[in-house]
């Protein structure tokens, strides 16, 4: 499996810029002014870098991984080198830099960045984009795992919105690991902006294209994520990108309720329901995020039980051990979505939605509780109405045996049903629950699973402090 680079990196240069205009008296611009304005260049590099552009390799990355090559190239004299290192190398885990102008310049005249490349083997390019500058990011780009052949292949990575580019600083960037764990090379030739005319049908989204439905609380922030334009370019093909926020003009249906800004965080300000979408280019966007807003939230009691006598799977009191996923999906019948992605204040949270079953799996390696006594686990259930008789929510644990692996015969399970009054809605529920009471389960040496099994009635719950005690 290749080796994956987190070019999510703490950047270390800061650039700031400060502007102190005085005036001791108003007076009209005159008509002979000349304003200041920014280069057009649209090269990057033909056969050595342009104007202005600067090498910028990132932490981490092998610091002469970037060379200009007079032998191997496209066209012209010379194409650019990158060398990325195998696995390993003490000289650096990855190959990664920019190549920014710290001029800046204006590129609201093109439509695409185009280059030319190839590689000493077929690779997959971690990332590679423009509008990484070291500093706000504000315009950045990305296209994600770009396949690079042996021969040289021409690219294009369209601009999501020219008219925000009139004072760019990012000209290209990259980051690439090992393939396989092995390094290898590949070159790039004739980079430049142009004005192609044939980038079409611009399709952008957030949140993936999907309208998301969330709980949300007083003074809670969330953040717009999958943020992506999509173009079908004059091959045919539809080409994505993953893009900054700044891109998208958002908008709320209730600024009482919710506000985002142009880095796409939402701040809760009110209780009631408000709808953010967004456009880009005067083109709505796929995907939406409705907010429905019930008060502060309520936190879950503190775990104050001793370490020691703690195996936990999901809590920020304690040090959890490894779980394979809080959500598996199970195909075709499951219907609940969500996992551990809701976090408040620094309070880590599962949340689930649609609830008809769930499942928690500890595999690697199992859970062995043959020295504990109880399971506890805190629910929140987020129902408008009270728990009436009908409504439950089961909890299943599952033991994969001696030979710790699921099936083979020797699993054992058991399911134990909550109703009212133990279980209520819209406040914290402790369950502490004895490990005998699973009567099904003969051993606790190989826990694996810990399941969630409700109807309609129950469809949404949040779930904290999740661990076996002693």
């Amino acid at each position: 499996m290749k080796n994956e680079t987190n070019t999510n990196l703490k950047l270390t240069l800061l650039l700031a810029f400060i502007f102190t205009v005085t005036s001791s008296c108003e007076r009209e611009v005159s008509e002979d002014v000349e304003f200041a304005t920014f280069s057009k260049n649209a090269e990057v590099f033909i056969d050595g870098f342009s104007g202005g552009l600067d090498y910028f390799p990132f932490a981490g990355s092998k610091l002469d991984a970037f060379s200009v090559d007079d032998e191997v190239k496209y066209s012209g004299e010379a194409s650019m080198r990158l060398d990325v290192p195998n696995f390993g190398d003490p000289e650096g885990a990855y190959a990664g830099a920019i190549f920014p102008d710290a001029g800046g310049r204006d590129l609201s005249d093109f439509d695409a960045l185009t280059f030319w490349a190839k590689a000493s083997q077929a690779a997959t390019i971690n990332e590679i984009g423009f509008g990484n500058d070291f500093g706000e990011n504000k315009y950045l780009v990305t296209k994600s795992n770009l396949r690079i052949s042996t021969n040289w292949t021409k690219y294009t990575i369209p601009i999501p919105d020219p008219d925000k580019l009139t004072l760019e600083k990012g000209m290209f960037w990259y980051a690439e690991g090992p393939e396989n764990g092995d390094g290898y090379s590949f070159w790039i030739d004739e980079l430049k902006y142009e004005k192609l005319g044939t980038i079409a049908q611009p399709k952008p989204a957030i949140l993936n294209g999907l309208d998301e439905e969330k709980l949300a609380f007083l003074d809670d922030q969330n953040t717009i994520t999958g943020l992506t334009q999509t173009f079908n370019l004059a091959s045919g093909i539809n080409e994505t990108v993953s893009i900054a926020p700044s891109y998208f003009t958002f908008n709320s249906s209730n600024v009482e309720v919710a506000r985002v800004n142009e880095l796409g965080i939402v701040s809760i300000l009110g209780i009631g329901n408000a709808k953010i979408t967004a456009t880009l280019a005067n083109v709505k966007a796929e995907g939406s995020l409705t907010v429905e807003v019930t008060g502060s939230f309520i936190f879950a009691p503190v775990p104050t039980r001793d370490a020691s006598d703690v195996i936990s799977l999901f809590s920020n009191a304690y040090t959890n051990v490894p779980v394979d996923f809080y959500n598996g999906y199970y195909a075709p019948f499951q219907t609940t979505l969500g996992q551990d992605d809701l976090n408040i204040n620094g309070d880590d949270i599962i949340k689930y939605t649609e609830l008809n079953f769930v499942g928690i799996q500890f595999t690697e390696p199992t859970v062995n509780a043959t020295e504990m006594t109880h399971l506890h686990i805190d629910v929140w259930i987020q129902e408008p109405n009270p728990i009436d008789g009908g409504d439950f929510l089961k909890v299943e644990l599952i033991d994969y045996g001696a030979d710790g692996a699921f099936g083979g015969g020797d699993d054992s399970n058991h399911q134990l049903t909550f109703t009212s009054p133990q279980l209520v809605s819209g406040e914290w529920v402790s369950l502490d629950i004895p490990l005998v009471d699973f009567t099904g389960v003969t051993s606790t040496a190989n826990l694996g699973q810990i399941l969630f099994i409700s109807d309609a009635t129950i469809s949404e719950i949040l779930v904290d402090n999740m661990y076996f005690y002693k």
